[in-house]
């Protein structure tokens, strides 16, 4: 067992993943001589070469579509779009065929392909680069989406996802890539669709995923303090959702927060409090609350504080839940 970034948790994965399986390939815009913006590939081309960690074009559009064609040919890219926001000129690649090409040819072809994506604000930039779009292709049937929240989740879920035949949208907390904690690379890692309960509680539950998950941490660990006791659950896997963990939880406490940066309207948290309230009805003491950001577009960085959920709105929600 070994500390390390969830930044590094991610490279040591990619890395593993590599080894194993001569047909994994990496690209993406500065990835390979520079290691990527973050520095999250930083020394796999020099150990790995040139052909299979590939600086691309920027071209996000030619950075999926040549994935497909390579996936075509039995080779399992994994595919990193530099910020969220620029995802968009590769959408329709991803929509019309990523997410289709297995039902298309009645499974006879999969598409084993890993898109990488950094996540979210709190780092002070601008919008493109500060975005949270996870919901659309949560909605996009075909597709995984997974995000992680600590590194050895990092460590293990990259490579599994790698392992995938179905294509894999793989958040990354961008605002956490720094963040240590303790990676086991001897255990048996935990399934890909799984979600975690990082905090036992019995008064509230908070359910979140990716940079949230620390904040809902932050805010059990504040509530201790006034006497309240919070669950907390990582979701780890936004399509599918693991519902299962998550009515259990809610069964024990009775109420539920969802926390999550993107905006509410249409976000992971409205899907999430249908599929409970059909599971939990007659469980629940409260309406299912949620904590998200504005429906606005993403504000300048000297705003984004205002902007992002943090400890105080998700305690505030959590004693809106307990007055019920």
């Amino acid at each position: 067992m070994s500390a390390m970034t969830i930044a590094r948790g991610i490279n040591n994965g990619l890395r593993a993943a590599m080894e194993r399986d001569p047909k994994v390939v990496l690209m993406g815009e500065d990835i390979g001589k520079l290691g990527g913006v973050f520095r999250v590939t930083e020394g796999l081309q020099k150990d790995f070469g040139e052909d299979r960690v590939i600086d691309t074009p920027l071209a996000e559009s030619g950075i999926v579509g040549t994935a497909v064609g390579m996936a075509l040919r039995g080779y399992r890219p994994v595919v990193e779009i530099q910020f969220d926001g620029f995802i968009y000129p590769a959408f329709d690649q991803i929509i019309s065929q990523v997410a289709k090409m297995r039902a298309r040819s009645l499974g006879k072809v999969t598409l084993p392909i890993v898109i990488r994506i950094p996540v979210g604000g709190g780092i002070g930039a601008v919008e493109h680069h500060s975005e949270s779009n996870e919901a659309y292709f949560a909605h996009t049937a075909g597709l995984r989406v997974v995000c992680c929240s600590n590194a050895e989740d990092a460590y293990w879920m990259v490579q599994q996802a790698v392992e995938s035949d179905d294509p894999v949208l793989f958040y990354e907390p961008k605002r956490r890539y720094w963040d240590k904690g303790e990676v086991d690379s001897d255990s048996a890692p935990r399934g890909l669709f799984e979600a975690a309960v990082r905090r036992e509680g019995t008064d509230v539950t908070l359910l979140a995923y990716g940079p949230m998950v620390k904040t809902c941490l932050q805010a059990a660990q504040a509530a201790e303090e006034e006497g309240r006791s919070l669950e907390v659950i990582d979701l780890r896997s936004l399509s599918p959702l693991d519902i299962d963990t998550l009515s259990a939880s809610v069964e024990k406490t009775g109420r539920v927060v969802v926390v999550h940066e993107a905006p509410t309207f249409l976000g992971m948290g409205a899907e999430i409090a249908a599929e409970l309230q059909q599971r939990c009805f007659y469980h629940l003491e409260a309406p299912v609350l949620r904590v998200g950001g504005y429906d606005l577009p993403y504000p300048p960085s000297r705003l984004e504080e205002e902007f992002l959920p943090d400890l105080d709105r998700v305690l505030d929600a959590v004693d809106r839940s307990l007055a019920y």
